[in-house]
């Protein structure tokens, strides 16, 4: 309910997707992605859910100076959670294909001992948007065949605590174009946040 001194809230992991049904309205970018992670709660005390996740991502990636250079055709996203969604959107606005890769079998999506070299040569970006890897499990990061990684590929992981996680060291270790932490994707969609919140 409102209150006078809170206008909104963010969500996170695992509850980007579960908190919709407690909404009682969704934003028709959010509807589509079907991730809310920002909800504004109206003076009348009503509450409506957003997904800013769209807009810190595809901020981050038009600022990206080796995604202009690479220009990727294609991209995996490892994961299928609320951020990924938000991702997947993302990267279809801005041209590039993705390819969904999970533990779980669906589909439009692929498994992790799928991942070969042919899929590896098209697939030019890689985005993380699982944990693995996240502070305090830092040992962690994606079972994905690093040693097909080229000096043409860009990873992208949305993890920022660490700045650096294992999944970047990898890529660095096998010559990857650039590597991303997900720091300034927080940032973005804070902002996004704070202006909805504000409107």
């Amino acid at each position: 309910k409102y209150k006078e001194n809170l206008a909104g809230l963010n969500v996170t992991i695992p509850h980007k997707e579960a908190i919709i049904p407690f909404l009682d309205e969704i934003d028709s970018a959010a509807q589509v992605i079907g991730a809310v992670n920002c909800i504004k709660i109206e003076k009348n005390g009503t509450t409506k859910g957003y997904n800013t996740d769209y807009w810190g991502f595809r901020w981050t990636l038009e600022k990206w100076t080796a995604l202009q250079e690479i220009k990727p055709q294609k991209a995996l996203i490892l994961g299928k959670g609320g951020a990924a969604k938000a991702i997947e959107k993302a990267l279809i606005d801005l041209g590039i294909q993705p390819l969904y890769v999970s533990r779980k079998k669906e589909m439009a999506t692929i498994d992790y001992p799928e991942i070969d070299e042919k899929i590896m040569a098209e697939h030019l970006l890689i985005v993380n948007t699982t944990p693995l890897g996240m502070y305090p499990k830092t040992e962690l990061c994606p079972d994905i065949p690093y040693h097909l990684l080229s000096s043409k590929h860009l990873l992208y992981d949305i993890v920022y605590n660490p700045l650096e996680t294992n999944f970047m060291q990898k890529g660095l270790a096998m010559g990857v174009k650039s590597v991303h932490d997900g720091l300034q994707m927080l940032h973005g969609q804070a902002e996004k946040a704070w202006e909805i919140w504000n409107e």
